[in-house]
């Protein structure tokens, strides 16, 4: 990570820390495009995975990501794009009918070294549950498939659930340079208070394998 990009992820820290609810405002985060990466094999073959714990796999080559999967938890969403709002914070995804989740465009491609971020809601006011709606159920060992704009999927393996404090977001641990390609999925949790949910919801995960 640059210089520059480690001002802005300690200048994020200090921000109001809010994320993927609908009528919540959003959070700051690192601002920098990610770094670029050459196109590399997967570390296993195609349609298969590594056993939870093992080895992350090879980072994958920039590809912007489509759709996500979570089949423990019945996710399956398109893929918005997500920028920065005029104020500098990060965009989330709109309050619809057809609530979906949406990646964090100055964040790595899921695959690359780094890590990759999306949001979604948790509930969308009158229109009910969000598609990230039950996030905090899942376990560590099982899966999250992103699909990604040249056809393959990245398929990375949860680590970490959890539940933090908005007033304690840990931004460097979410925004942070890893070496390593890895996910963040991000919504809103805990119990609600008079501005809408106080906690965020954090899954944490690494890249295992690769799916054609």
């Amino acid at each position: 990570m640059t210089p520059l990009s480690r001002r802005a992820l300690l200048t994020a820290a200090t921000a109001s820390l809010l994320a993927g609810c609908a009528g919540q405002a959003p959070h700051r985060a690192v601002t920098t495009a990610p770094r670029q990466q050459p196109p590399g094999p997967s570390a296993t073959p195609a349609g298969s995975t590594t056993p939870a714990g093992s080895a992350t796999a090879t980072p994958l080559g920039r590809s912007a990501p489509v759709r996500l999967r979570v089949p423990a938890i019945g996710v399956d969403t398109p893929l918005l794009r997500l920028g920065l709002a005029v104020d500098g914070t990060v965009q989330v995804p709109p309050v619809t009918a057809h609530d979906r989740a949406g990646w964090y465009r100055y964040s790595p491609t899921p695959g690359q070294a780094g890590p990759s971020v999306i949001l979604g809601h948790v509930t969308v006011g009158a229109y009910g549950d969000g598609v990230f709606r039950r996030l905090a159920e899942l376990r560590r060992g099982e899966q999250v498939v992103t699909r990604l704009e040249n056809g393959r999927s990245a398929v990375f393996t949860v680590r970490e659930v959890r539940t933090v404090a908005k007033s304690a977001f840990p931004t460097k641990d979410v925004y942070g340079d890893v070496a390593r390609p890895e996910l963040r999925l991000i919504t809103c949790g805990g119990p609600r208070g008079g501005d809408g949910y106080l906690d965020n919801v954090i899954v944490f995960a690494s890249l295992t394998g690769t799916a054609p």
